[in-house]
């Protein structure tokens, strides 16, 4: 993220940058508190509710995005298991699609989660997709469709 700056004038001196005070490290604990406790309970189990979650607008059927259906697809070409998978539609419940963004301190949906671990948006899927790096980490995760002996 980047730091915002204040700029102050003082008598007879040009405008100069300082630093807000409130966007400080000492206050980043007041920062993250806009997630409610309950949201935050239900977006830990719904981490938790399979080995890979994919927080998306829409369903994996019927994406509602563009990103979104990219990383169904992304998803569908490594083989990710069905039966492993889980998707929750942030287009349903406003909390929740708020809720998410501050939960992993990403902005924007969809949102992959590998075993608890959040693992990046479209992008990152894409890049990891990509790089093999997507595919390693999901076959070393166990969530994979067993390969046909």
């Amino acid at each position: 993220m980047f730091s915002r700056r204040v700029f102050s004038a003082v008598a007879g001196q040009a405008l100069r940058p300082q630093s807000n005070p409130i966007l400080s490290s000492r206050f980043a604990p007041l920062q993250k508190s806009f997630l409610s406790t309950e949201t935050r309970s239900a977006i830990d189990k719904a981490v938790g509710s399979a080995p890979v979650v994919l927080f998306m607008k829409g369903t994996p059927e019927t994406p509602q995005c563009g990103f979104s259906r990219a990383s169904i697809q992304i998803l569908g070409l490594q083989g990710v298991n069905p039966q492993k998978f889980t998707a929750f539609n942030v287009l349903e419940d406003e909390e929740l699609r708020s809720g998410i963004k501050e939960y992993s301190d990403w902005p924007t949906v969809p949102q992959l989660y590998v075993e608890k671990e959040f693992v990046g948006g479209t992008d990152i899927m894409m890049s990891m997709h990509q790089d093999g790096s997507l595919a390693k980490l999901l076959e070393e995760k166990g969530v994979l469709v067993p390969a046909e002996e």
